[in-house]
């Protein structure tokens, strides 16, 4: 099978020198085709040299990034005092476009000083290609207006939307529980259970089929 999906913990598989990556316990994830020797990174930061030397590693080269939502911690930026790498590093290391929701780029451009020429705006349901994959952005509001997952066949790139254990904040600016309830309980509701969830943070653990989320996640509920 030529799909790889890796995912990288900040502060054990990069980052390892950052203990303010590791308290936040991101993950990042490289999606892509072997056999086209090309991938993209999901919310690149914390580290950019570790992840386009994890890339390299797999023999794949770095033709796009795709952000779940705006927040630092995930694009890069300045957070809690702490000035994270991100997307603008990653510009100047493998320049490539960013993917985003359209409702969530103008964020990551405050945050970032990227440029709109570095963005491909998004619309919910929208597909994006890496070699042969396919790769699926789901619009999941409610953590922020553009908060989106990536669906790539049975699984799940879900940034802040969901965890393994609980779901993204909503009292942050941009913050919608109306919206996150809907994505729940209704955009998601259908996914099939032997989806496998990759979360944004280390949140109850790594990853785990919706079967087992919907067991142990009181915020996500059985299927209708």
């Amino acid at each position: 099978m030529s799909l790889i999906i890796r995912q990288l913990l900040v502060g054990r598989d990069i980052g390892q020198t950052n203990p303010a990556g590791a308290q936040m316990q991101n993950f990042v994830y490289l999606i892509g085709d072997r056999d086209a020797g090309e991938c993209v990174v999901v919310d690149p930061a914390w580290d950019i040299a570790g992840i386009v030397e994890r890339a390299g590693e797999e023999g794949l080269t770095i033709t796009g990034a795709l952000a779940t939502h705006y927040h630092p911690d995930h694009v890069g930026g300045h957070i809690f005092g702490i000035d994270i790498e991100g997307l603008a590093e990653l510009m100047a290391q493998s320049p490539c476009k960013v993917h985003a929701h359209e409702l969530e780029v103008d964020g990551i451009k405050q945050v970032t000083s990227l440029s709109e020429s570095d963005f491909v705006r998004h619309s919910g349901s929208d597909k994006i290609q890496v070699g042969a994959i396919e790769i699926e952005l789901l619009h999941t509001p409610g953590h922020t207006p553009g908060s989106s997952c990536f669906r790539v066949k049975d699984n799940l790139v879900a940034g802040d939307t969901l965890f393994l254990q609980g779901c993204g904040r909503v009292d942050l600016p941009g913050g919608d529980p109306d919206e996150m309830r809907r994505t729940l309980t209704q955009r998601l509701a259908k996914l099939p259970d032997d989806m496998e969830l990759y979360p944004g943070h280390a949140y109850g653990g790594e990853h785990a089929s919706l079967e087992v989320v919907r067991r142990t996640n009181p915020y996500f509920p059985a299927q209708p």
